[in-house]
């Protein structure tokens, strides 16, 4: 008596799904065992008969996803060492090696940035920029292994032409390319997934390729914070009722005009806000929404608003103070 086995084709379809509704899936290797049953009748007993087991070995899937973390970068031209970050993750089901490269020589942009030395680095801080602690990328030599749906922060890190103008844009891209293999959907390499399974290619081609962009604008701008505590005693010290003044100062520090420049600080949670404490260069300003260039924002959660304009070099500094009490 035999009995048909469709796993063989349910296995190869799950190994081709989309990464983006599959995940990782079951793991590379895990083995699955399947035995049928018949149940019949004869001289008033019942019999049951077992099929053979049939045993399909899951096969390692290569798929991988980089991801753009940064918003468009602000650059000046000249500047160095500027950054882009991205996630690399591997959507396989099994642990995988990723070959990293950049390019900046990419078409649709106005200019090229130019790839520092070295251009590719693990974000070892955390910090979502490059920093002198964080780990160089070096080819062949720490290529980042990632187990199945683990991801990795890696940024590209580079030059902007001194003659790039303003309002101009450079891309640059970072791919990813699996140590194994990398192919059209459902390609094969005998062998080489975890375990000695074959590995298999999935959606994505096992690669993947992302770019961010840089911006040229030519306005910078400092924007300090300080604050003074006053306690109920007529001291300093931050307890319970103490009334915190806060002071930004907000002061373009390069060429160009910041166009429509607007303040917002949101009101820190276990304080409350003084009311009608909003000044603008020593002028009060009400916290209504009206005419004047402030307001206390109550949509959401608490914040001072003030409306600063056009901005320049020739604005000079302007300072917001406010006020909130320690609950």
């Amino acid at each position: 008596m035999r009995f048909g086995v469709a796993l063989p084709a349910l296995i190869a379809a799950a190994l081709l799904a989309s990464p983006s509704t599959f995940a990782a899936g079951t793991a590379a290797g895990t083995v699955i065992d399947n035995t049928a049953q018949a149940n019949f009748d004869l001289g008033g007993s019942n019999f049951t008969q077992d099929s053979n087991t049939v045993s399909v070995t899951v096969a390692e899937r290569i798929d991988v996803l980089v991801t753009l973390l940064s918003s468009q970068v602000q650059v000046n031209a000249g500047d160095s060492t500027r950054s882009l970050l991205f996630s690399v993750t591997n959507s396989g089901n099994g642990s995988e090696a990723w070959q990293l490269a950049i390019d900046s020589g990419l078409g649709g942009d106005d200019f090229d940035p130019v790839p520092a030395n070295p251009s590719i680095y693990f974000d070892t801080d955390g910090s979502g920029d490059y920093n002198t602690g964080d780990t160089a990328y070096v080819p062949g030599s720490n290529d980042p292994v990632l187990a199945a749906d683990e991801s990795v922060n890696m940024l590209l890190v580079n030059e902007i032409p001194a003659d790039a103008l303003d309002g101009e844009l450079g891309h640059s891209e970072l791919s990813a390319v699996a140590a194994t293999g990398s192919g059209n959907p459902g390609d094969v390499f005998a062998g080489l997934g975890d375990g000695g399974v074959d590995a298999v290619i999935g959606a994505t081609g096992g690669s993947a390729t992302e770019f961010g962009e840089y911006v040229v604008a030519d306005v910078q701008m400092n924007v300090i914070k300080s604050v003074v505590v006053a306690d109920p005693s007529g001291g300093n010290s931050p307890v319970p009722g103490a009334t915190l003044t806060y002071s930004i100062t907000v002061e373009v520090t390069s060429t160009g005009t910041a166009t429509d420049a607007q303040f917002n600080d949101v009101i820190p949670g276990f304080t409350t806000f003084v009311p009608s404490s909003i000044e603008l260069n020593g002028s009060a300003l009400s916290d209504a929404a009206d005419t004047d260039a402030g307001e206390l924002n109550t949509a959401g959660t608490p914040a001072v608003v003030v409306r600063l304009g056009d901005l320049t070099q020739a604005s000079g500094t302007q300072t917001v103070n406010f006020q909130v009490t320690i609950d």
